[in-house]
């Protein structure tokens, strides 16, 4: 800008007419027009993240399906943040002393315990399915805390279980439950 000034200086000195500066105006309407319209665009042809829903599978009416005790693993939710678990059917769990308690934790909770069902089924190969065989079966007391059961069921997403349900829980196993919650 200095030199520009004592160019100005010098022609008037010798008797030029003085330069005469317009100002420069620049007309943004159209860059905001187009600003507007790649906003518009990107929104309109974006996807936001959808909604996931679970599917949930109740078992039909009917006479019971015969599973093999091996690919079954049943999970009773009881009032409290209270997990029980076993293997196979439940007269053989409670007669061998094999209905366990577990918690919702990530590392040592129900869904290592799905793991660890699912990494033996895989090594004893039964069937064509491996570690997709696995039935986890859900069981809940009328106690039981609806986020309890979407905790299971995010189990299951996460671990890639296939086959499982929501059944009501037998007498026997509600009156288990309740016997050994305090333990």
């Amino acid at each position: 800008m200095a030199s520009m000034n004592a160019v100005e200086n010098i022609l008037q000195r010798k008797g030029m007419p003085r330069l005469k500066r317009s100002s420069l105006k620049i007309d943004m309407t159209p860059m905001v027009d187009l600003g507007f319209l790649l906003i518009c665009f990107f929104v309109i042809t974006t996807t936001m993240s959808e909604p996931k829903v679970t599917d949930l599978f109740m078992p039909k009416e009917g006479p019971p399906i015969s599973v093999a005790d091996s690919k079954t693993l049943t999970v009773l939710l009881g009032k409290d943040n209270h997990i029980f678990y076993y293997h196979g059917n439940w007269e053989t769990a409670v007669k061998n002393h094999a209905v366990y308690t577990t918690n919702y934790s990530v590392n040592d909770g129900l869904g290592n315990i799905i793991r660890i069902k699912q990494k033996l089924l895989d090594q004893v190969k039964t069937g064509k399915e491996g570690k997709r065989g696995l039935l986890l079966i859900i069981k809940a007391e009328k106690e039981a805390s609806y986020k309890n059961i979407i905790e299971v069921l995010d189990e299951v997403l996460i671990n890639g279980v296939t086959h499982y349900a929501v059944v009501e829980a037998s007498v026997e196993e509600l009156g288990y439950a309740a016997i050994h919650k305090s333990n």
